[in-house]
């Protein structure tokens, strides 16, 4: 599939999206969001790929949404009555739904700012590794705009309520450590090595057993909002499908063998 904002590849069970509007400080428009859903799916549907990474090109991971008044920074939906309801609704809210629904691992390389909708693009993974050259926070009030991707649900979820109301009212932006400080990302590196520590943690991730890490991350998502028995439950259900698997079998067996296991996901 071809793309003009972003960069697809897989190799080696892993997968990577690149967003690639560096001139825009990687901010997104109405094509690179279809592209960044598109390349998800491909992802998804790719029993080959086992862990995703999705980072950018340049000085920016992502800036949030492009704001140029340029004429590829409008919808279709501009000038439609309830337009700014469609632009979200069918635009960026489709990236963060389409990682929540997504059930293998995910890292956010974070190279250079995380801002606005690029915060909200970082925290719908499940891993963020950052630069120390990172920059992460919300300036949408600076323009006397909303936290409108999601931001109002997943910040305070990482930094507590009254963080989050801090960082969105007072339009801050963090440097890398801060970032840390506050748990809106998961270890912080130099810019330097960047690259290779994430490519080594998502190497670590798809050697592990593809299945039971899959079922894993779901159930820890789905029990958040859980009773403790209904979690209970839900493990339960989950170990009829792990527990007769060739993995278990396999890792038993390397175990015993004192090898490294070699898991197919079956």
């Amino acid at each position: 599939m071809d793309f003009n904002t972003i960069l697809y590849g897989s190799r080696d069970g892993i997968a990577k999206i690149t967003v690639n509007r560096p001139e825009r400080m990687n901010g997104y428009n109405e094509t690179m969001v279809k592209e960044i859903v598109a390349a998800i799916d491909l992802a998804r549907q790719d029993d080959d790929v086992r862990v995703l990474i999705i980072t950018g090109t340049g000085r920016a991971f992502c800036a949030g949404g492009d704001i140029s008044g340029s004429p590829d920074s409008r919808s279709r939906f501009h000038g439609h009555p309830m337009g700014h309801m469609l632009e979200m609704r069918e635009g960026f809210h489709q990236i963060v739904l389409s990682l929540h629904r997504f059930d293998k691992p995910v890292i956010a390389a974070i190279n250079g700012a995380a801002v606005a909708g690029g915060l909200t693009l970082a925290l719908s993974c499940d891993f963020r590794i950052a630069s120390d050259q990172a920059r992460l926070g919300d300036t949408a009030l600076k323009f006397a705009l909303l936290c409108d991707e999601g931001g109002a649900y997943l910040f305070p979820r990482f930094m507590g309520l009254d963080r989050a109301l801090k960082m969105t009212l007072l339009s801050e932006v963090y440097d890398a450590k801060t970032a840390l400080d506050l748990g809106l990302v998961t270890e912080v590196v130099p810019h330097g090595e960047l690259e290779a520590r994430v490519n080594d943690f998502a190497r670590r991730l798809a050697d592990g057993p593809p299945l039971a890490i899959r079922l894993a991350k779901r159930m820890m998502y789905k029990q958040r909002e859980m009773t403790l028995e209904n979690a209970l439950e839900d493990a339960a259900l989950n170990v009829m499908i792990t527990n007769p698997s060739e993995d278990v079998k396999e890792g038993t067996r390397a175990f015993r063998e004192k090898r490294k296991p070699a898991f197919k996901g079956r």
